[in-house]
């Protein structure tokens, strides 16, 4: 890999950031118009009407606006004010916020691009996966945006530029420790005085919420106890850390609260979620248990009754023992990653090897696509239909919370799942929700961004043909296989439009896209 130099840092953020607002904007409110000619789609923007053209692919490019009859390049400024215009026009509603987020998103890849022209990658391929993330979430218009505070405040934490620190040891007053299930891990962080339990905390966090914590140091129920010996290295999730030498030995990840809005929501242990985190966890662990895959638990939390949600950690497994022998664990996120194309240079993130697979790939030998796709499905897929049709558990089995372990030869042989928080139970949620939620994590999530990856060396739809056959094998005791492979689309989440009209993060809202498991020719048929 080469860096970029500074001169093309504006204009690789510029394409970096405008890769996921377009791939928004052009499937939540954009109409193609036919044909596609020289690789470039255009799309009428209603209701006003507008045109923009794109260089098409799985992160579009190189955006035009057609105005005073002829074709205009747009950079990452216009195009979010062409959204918002279009966005007013389209809802009624006006929005100040989101187009700060989306500046804000732009501004941050370009900071993380600088620095990480001057930092030396993570040499274990597992950490690396994790820092990889340039581009992000592929549809949401601000996936790196970072509350908006400034720079010096959250890249010494940025998973994307390579970070690793220690974190901040507190002592809280026995009689105000909060916690249930496992939480001894982390008491070998370090050592707490008489009448006082140890606390790690992330060193963001406390920056954040520093000043409400004032009285609990003067009135004593809050001491600092220095720094952790061991350090810790952000994963993509950002919040959640990942300590590789536990001081009582193998591996562990610890997730915190931080008060920024991350993608939708304000990235905090929320109180309700903590209250809920055994039995979903339980569940989780009894599902897993005659799986043919691995759970990372969230073993327990620990905090603070007078920060309860501020203080909170969550200790979750580490991938010592979950891991097949041999094996290299990866983000299946980072396999999506790619080089995208700005200021007349490539940045060079998981850029493409020469045979259709990111460099993020442990492996040296060329890739058969059809077969690593058949055995990626085969770890990923019978796990998240039996969880939910044996156990009535939904997985949140989207990219960033799949790991797949790969043999020598970078042939998936595990799939390792994570976050009980995002977990749904059946009757919780009714079954039609919580299907509509698994096809949404599971297909359109992950297995629509890995297919389209492979896509680009081989027939896509070959690829299908593999994943419905997947599925059928899969459908004992899910009647609602049939139906999936059956329907003409699938529930694509709408980011753009939840962001722009401020609704709970939580409360997803899907619109139809294109269902790929369909069979072709099904429409005549």
């Amino acid at each position: 890999m080469h860096s970029l130099s500074a001169a093309d840092h504006g204009g690789a953020a510029d394409a970096y950031a405008s890769a996921p607002l377009l791939n928004c904007l052009l499937r939540e409110v954009g109409e193609p118009v036919p044909p596609v000619a020289g690789g470039r789609r255009v799309y009428r923007l209603p209701p006003g009407g507008r045109l923009l053209r794109v260089r098409a692919g799985r992160r579009p490019s190189e955006p035009e606006v057609y105005a005073a009859g002829s074709w205009r390049r747009a950079g990452h400024d216009e195009l979010v004010k062409l959204t918002a215009e279009v966005l007013r026009q389209h809802t009624g509603v006006s929005n100040s916020e989101l187009p700060a987020e989306m500046t804000d998103s732009r501004d941050a890849v370009a900071a993380i691009l600088t620095a990480r022209a001057g930092a030396v990658p993570p040499g274990d391929p597992y950490l690396r996966s994790e820092q990889s993330l340039i581009t992000g979430h592929p549809y949401h218009p601000a996936p790196k945006a970072r509350g908006g505070g400034p720079v010096g405040g959250w890249l010494p934490y940025a998973p994307e530029a390579y970070a690793r620190f220690p974190l901040v040891l507190l002592g809280v007053r026995a009689d105000a420790v909060v916690e249930e299930g496992d939480t001894a891990a982390l008491d070998a962080l370090g050592t707490a005085p008489p009448g006082y339990r140890l606390l790690p905390a992330h060193p963001w966090q406390l920056d954040l919420v520093g000043a409400g914590l004032a009285e609990a140091f003067e009135d004593g129920r809050l001491i600092r106890l220095g720094r952790t010996e061991c350090e810790a290295a952000p994963t993509a999730a950002i919040r959640t850390l990942h300590l590789p030498r536990h001081p009582a030995g193998g591996d562990l990840f610890l997730k915190f609260s931080l008060d920024v809005r991350i993608t939708n929501d304000v990235r905090r242990l929320w109180r309700h979620d903590l209250l809920g985190l055994r039995r979903s966890d339980a569940a989780a662990v009894a599902a897993f248990a005659d799986l043919d895959a691995a759970w990372l638990s969230d073993r327990g939390y620990r905090t603070a009754d007078f920060a309860f949600e501020e203080l909170a950690v969550l200790v979750r497994d580490g991938l010592h023992g979950h891991v097949a022998p041999g094996a290299t664990p990866l983000l299946a996120a980072a396999l999506t990653e790619c080089a995208v194309g700005g200021g007349g240079a490539a940045a060079t993130v998981g850029a493409d090897r020469g045979d259709g697979v990111p460099l993020l790939f442990p492996w040296t030998g060329p890739v058969d696509p059809p077969a690593w796709w058949e055995a990626y499905l085969r770890q990923v897929v019978p796990p998240a239909l039996d969880a939910f049709a044996r156990h009535g558990v939904v997985l949140e089995a989207h990219l960033q919370n799949t790991v797949i372990a790969v043999d020598a030869d970078g042939t998936p042989v595990q799939a390792l799942f994570r976050d009980a928080e995002g977990l749904k139970l059946l009757p919780d949620v009714s079954r039609a929700a919580g299907w509509e939620r698994l096809v949404y994590c599971l297909v359109v999530n992950n297995l629509l961004e890995i297919a389209a990856v492979l896509g680009e060396r081989c027939p896509e739809h070959a690829l299908w043909e593999s994943a419905r056959r997947e599925f059928s094998r899969c459908a004992d005791g899910l009647p609602e296989v049939a139906g999936l492979l059956a329907a003409p689309t699938l529930p694509g989440k709408t980011n753009l439009l939840l962001r722009w009209t401020g609704a709970d993060g939580a409360a997803a809202r899907y619109l139809p896209v294109p269902n790929p498991l369909r069979a072709r020719g099904a429409d005549r048929a």
